[in-house]
């Protein structure tokens, strides 16, 4: 038996999140369909965390274990010929018995994107979120100081979670104003807000709830100073609304 890391890149748009679920497409699911196909046997795929539905991921972490003789890039090529063209594996590798891609994290990354064109390109739909009013992009930064850290972001988490705790440390939080951003095979033309998040760990949909805060503080309804009083109430009601999943990637996970 051995134990075989894949570094997986996904666009969520088609797909009811990682998760597999019943007669619904997740990315979960079509992998261990054709993990199934490969090795004929049913194969538990494990990741880095879930991604919810419509969120994007450059740098997902999953493993499974295995008792066939193909190598890591055997499994890789395989896997890619199967696959969907919205999902790929971009490496794999056999890692140590005791590897967890989920309790192993070090480090999280995501990026959120909004594209501030007065018309959106039909292009960019899948992986920026619209936004044509005018925003106070100097309050948003002085927002974004005070999330850093470690702090109780219960306010920011959304229902349905069963985390034991709800502290969590934001490392980085920062916003930038950019012309076209680069992906690793491609860019986006902008104008475009690119929010970095990097942290010890999310809540469920946390970075779409800072996000839709910082909107809030942006356009002048909520002053940055506000933030922390929003963290101590702990209530999600005092929280902004929560942005679409389309202009959320997961950029890196960190062991």
């Amino acid at each position: 038996m051995k134990k075989i890391k894949l570094l997986l890149q996904y666009d969520g748009t088609n797909y009811f999140g990682w998760q597999r679920q019943p007669d619904r497409p997740s990315i979960q699911g079509t992998i261990e369909k054709a993990l199934y196909e490969i090795t004929g046997k049913k194969t538990n795929l494990t990741a880095s965390g879930r991604t919810d539905r419509g969120v994007h991921a450059l740098g997902q972490v999953a493993v499974f274990k295995t008792t066939t003789n193909l190598s890591p890039k055997d499994f890789q090529n395989a896997l890619n010929s199967l696959l969907p063209p919205d999902i790929r594996v971009l490496y794999a590798e056999e890692v140590p018995e005791d590897f967890n891609p989920r309790f192993g994290v070090k480090r999280k990354r995501y990026i959120y994107l909004i594209n501030r064109a007065e018309v959106q390109s039909p292009f960019l739909y899948r992986y920026t979120y619209h936004w044509r009013g005018p925003l106070d992009t100097d309050a948003m930064k002085r927002a974004c100081s005070v999330l850093l850290g470690t702090k109780d972001f219960r306010a920011f988490q959304s229902a349905g979670s069963s985390v034991k705790t709800t502290v969590r440390t934001l490392f980085e939080a920062t916003i930038q104003q950019m012309s076209r951003f680069y992906f690793l095979a491609f860019s986006l033309e902008g104008p475009l807000l690119v929010f970095s998040f990097e942290a010890d760990g999310f809540l469920k949909q946390m970075v779409r709830n800072i996000v839709g805060t910082l909107l809030e503080v942006g356009k002048g309804a909520l002053p940055p100073e506000e933030i922390e009083r929003i963290l101590a109430s702990g209530d999600r009601k005092q929280a902004g609304p929560t942005v679409p999943a389309n202009g959320l990637f997961l950029e890196r996970v960190i062991y």
